[in-house]
């Protein structure tokens, strides 16, 4: 198939969209499947080598913008910044996030406060930001990637889990209240996914270099994790048109009924 007959298929054709913390990870997988889909995308990280390295990797349809989201000037800089760059904008994603490990004896003011500022509040700011573009070409579409662990969370994870709570309620309420104008919200609670941070992570807590092919069937039924693109690929439907009727919805991306299930993460001897 050639570049225009795929781009003139492509489901994200022509859509301009921001995805926080796109430098690596679930987001990078996302800039990387909407760039293939057709979309221009704008790359967000606190670091910008990185950020303009993939952005110069995508090419044409991406550009980049840097910025640590605890700075409350940031969230709305990254819309400007994506609207003088391409003129308007068609679709946020809230991706980037702190994962905060500790229980809510070890958790202290600084790491709450941290959490809530990347987390909860900058998505409230950036969507706050975001609203007077959308509402001005009638309409667009938000997405919040969330966790599972909005639902409990593991107990090592209270903070970040009250905030993926927290998020899901946000993503419903902004999307009932600017349905009637077009702007549509909605989630994705994602579940277990092995980015390179992920492999890295569990690596230092102890498990062997080779953990991810050692998962008992509990967690991984299909054979494996999930990975950044099984996540962009549910990402580029709530952003094309093809869910153009549907808001509010919170979607959990697990493989298995999330309520009343999250065992305790661990490998075969």
């Amino acid at each position: 198939m050639s570049e225009s007959v795929r781009l003139a298929s492509a489901r994200l054709k022509d859509k301009v969209i921001l995805v926080t913390g796109s430098t690596t990870g679930i987001g990078e997988g996302m800039a990387r499947v909407f760039a293939r889909e057709g979309a221009r995308v704008v790359i967000h990280g606190r670091r910008r080598e990185q950020a303009q390295k993939l952005a110069e990797e995508i090419g044409g349809n991406a550009s980049f913008a840097v910025g640590a989201l605890e700075d409350p000037v940031v969230a709305p800089a990254l819309i400007e910044e994506t609207v003088a760059h391409f003129g308007r904008i068609d679709g946020l994603v809230n991706n980037a996030a702190v994962i905060t490990h500790g229980t809510i004896e070890e958790t202290d003011f600084e790491a709450f406060d941290r959490t809530i500022a990347v987390n909860l509040k900058a998505p409230f700011f950036l969507i706050r930001s975001v609203l007077p573009h959308l509402r001005r070409k009638g309409g667009g579409s938000i997405l919040n990637i969330g966790s599972v662990n909005a639902y409990c969370g593991e107990k090592n994870l209270c903070i970040y889990s009250a905030c993926k709570g927290a998020l899901m309620t946000l993503t419903r309420n902004v999307a009932d209240a600017y349905a009637e104008e077009g702007i549509r919200v909605n989630q994705l609670n994602v579940g277990w996914t092995l980015t390179p941070n992920e492999r890295a992570l569990k690596t230092k807590e102890g498990l062997p270099e080779d953990w991810p092919s050692r998962l008992p069937r509990a967690f991984a039924p299909s054979g494996r994790l999930l990975s950044p693109e099984d996540i962009a690929w549910a990402a580029v439907y709530f952003l094309s048109d093809e869910s153009a009727h549907i808001n509010g919805t919170v979607l959990d991306l697990e493989q298995y009924p999330v309520i009343g299930r999250n065992p305790h993460k661990e490998v075969a001897p």
